[in-house]
């Protein structure tokens, strides 16, 4: 099996050297480039098409939420992993909200930030404790409105949309979550979809954030 292709984006030399040797040094990685800002970091995540952007949380003076954004527009099938980040409820829900798919706190260590590129470049969502109870928290805050408040979303949901909901809260990919109901990977993604919609998030972080607050179902095989 290929390795698994990741562009690192980190202003800091001495870091991004680091990051990208320790990367290169698993057989199931490859950094295929390394950019020290955003602008580059944009080019490179077009023209070499990685499957995972490691992205620096501190970018200068730049908003890396915004910048996140800007590389799933550029990248769409890339997924992105937000690293050094400060514990800060605002700063989960904005990378969350612009489609970070894994985190790594200041505190990780080296093996955990290989094991989260790993699992989100397997299509997993990465997301450590003590920043799981944030987005949970923004869930729970949100306003009950008209445009899909997560509430009466998740009473519109069928129960195999419940079944898959509870399968990325534990953190499955679609293949996986396929696999496990043995049903089509493009049935997981029409599903994925529509409690996305369901709930009025575009994130499958607060997907799961969401079954975290509510209590997880049961699921059951068809």
């Amino acid at each position: 099996m290929a390795a698994a292709s990741v562009l690192l984006i980190e202003d800091n030399r001495l870091v991004r050297d680091g990051i990208a040797t320790l990367l290169n040094a698993q057989p199931d990685l490859k950094v295929v480039a390394a950019a020290d800002g955003p602008r580059a970091g944009l080019r490179w995540a077009q023209e070499a098409n990685p499957r995972v952007v490691l992205v620096d949380a501190s970018l200068g003076n730049h908003k890396s939420h915004d910048f996140v954004q800007e590389v799933r527009k550029t990248a769409p099938a890339a997924r992105v992993v937000v690293m050094d980040l400060l514990a800060t409820e605002e700063d989960v829900v904005d990378f969350a909200r612009a489609g970070a798919s894994g985190f790594v706190t200041k505190r990780a260590s080296r093996d955990e930030l290989v094991a989260t590129v790993r699992s989100v470049a397997g299509g997993a969502e990465v997301v450590p404790a003590p920043l799981s109870g944030f987005l949970c928290s923004y869930i729970a805050k949100r306003p009950v409105g008209p445009s899909a408040p997560a509430a009466a979303g998740a009473a519109q949901m069928s129960k195999r949309e419940r079944e898959i909901s509870t399968l990325i809260a534990e953190g499955m990919s679609n293949k996986e979550i396929a696999r496990r109901l043995n049903i089509a990977t493009y049935t997981v993604k029409s599903h994925v979809h529509s409690v996305l919609e369901k709930l009025g998030v575009h994130s499958r972080l607060l997907i799961a954030a969401h079954v975290h607050r509510a209590g997880k179902p049961q699921t059951e095989a068809p």
